[in-house]
């Protein structure tokens, strides 16, 4: 083993919309997890692995913490307090525009003090705030924990980034190489592109339906065309809680499952780097958020 070495497991753990999915992607350098400005949008702990010469480390992107109403969201809670426990490092995400520390970060907090992981307090969204709050902010949870280190940081521009991948470098144990350089993600190609369906509703539905859907892929197969290149066929199936909502999502004469459809073929066209046939159908499942089949897919 090389003494030089290091790699360990990490956890992003947060309020919903703090931005931990948009921060997995900057550091992977390419589309791990979907964004959204919608709450919720992470259900899964979703892993990608970031390699280097000197260390790989495995990060975990977990749910936004909420208060659960359905058991759909009490098994996403679940599944991102049980990812504090089982990591070397724990980076806490919160928003550099808060004035104080609300009550969701003070429940996160409470749990970190519970588990006494080493934490890492980032602290998101610095370009949209003045030096003088940032400092104020630093303070005031500085003195409510003793966090490893403080980050400010952009997800979106990449500001403080590679400092905190030093932070959290300087917490992992020597260690060995858990995945294969090749690997960077453990989600298969058909939750992708499940995932990459939804994101496309998240981004074109209004505020009401997103929290209601669920994209499951039924078909997924590969055939040739005349001239005998590879083409990709994909059933797939948007799950929604309300026939009103099942109306909304298909839209007038259809255009809204239409823009669904193409910007979502687009998307998997380039995931796979081949064409794409993709079909989706609307069903309405009223109570697929506390059914038991549905919702152990999101355990983690």
């Amino acid at each position: 083993m090389n003494e030089n070495f290091k790699s360990g497991f990490v956890t992003f753990v947060g309020r919903t919309n703090v931005g931990k999915s948009t921060l997995l992607n900057n550091l992977m350098q390419e589309k791990i997890a979907i964004t959204a400005n919608k709450p919720q949008t992470t259900r899964t702990a979703i892993k990608a692995m970031l390699n280097s010469p000197n260390y790989q480390i495995v990060i975990t992107d977990t749910p936004g913490i909420h208060k659960p109403k359905t058991k759909l969201s009490k098994t996403m809670l679940e599944t991102a307090y049980t990812n504090l426990e089982e990591v070397d490092v724990v980076v806490f995400l919160i928003e550099a525009t808060s004035h104080e520390i609300g009550p969701g970060d003070a429940k996160i907090l409470e749990k970190l003090k519970s588990t006494n992981q080493k934490c890492i307090l980032a602290i998101n969204k610095i370009d949209l705030i003045e030096k003088q709050k940032l400092l104020n902010l630093m303070k005031i949870y500085s003195e409510a924990y003793d966090f490893e280190a403080i980050v400010p940081i952009s997800a979106t521009t990449s500001e403080g980034t590679k400092k905190l991948i030093e932070e959290i470098v300087k917490l992992l144990p020597v260690g060995p190489k858990y995945y294969s350089e090749e690997e960077y993600t453990d989600q298969t190609t058909r939750q992708m592109i499940e995932e990459i369906i939804r994101e496309k509703a998240l981004r074109f539905l209004n505020e009401e339906v997103p929290h209601g859907i669920y994209v499951e892929v039924e078909k997924f197969k590969t055939r040739k065309t005349m001239k005998n290149e590879k083409i990709f066929h994909i059933d797939s199936v948007i799950y929604t809680i309300k026939d009103s909502h099942k109306g909304i999502i298909i839209g007038k004469g259809g255009s809204m499952l239409k823009r669904i459809s193409t910007a979502s073929r687009y998307e998997i066209e380039n995931l796979l780097g081949e064409k794409v046939n993709l079909k989706i159908w609307v069903k309405v499942r009223e109570d697929w958020q506390e059914k038991e089949t549905f919702v152990k897919k999101f355990k983690g």
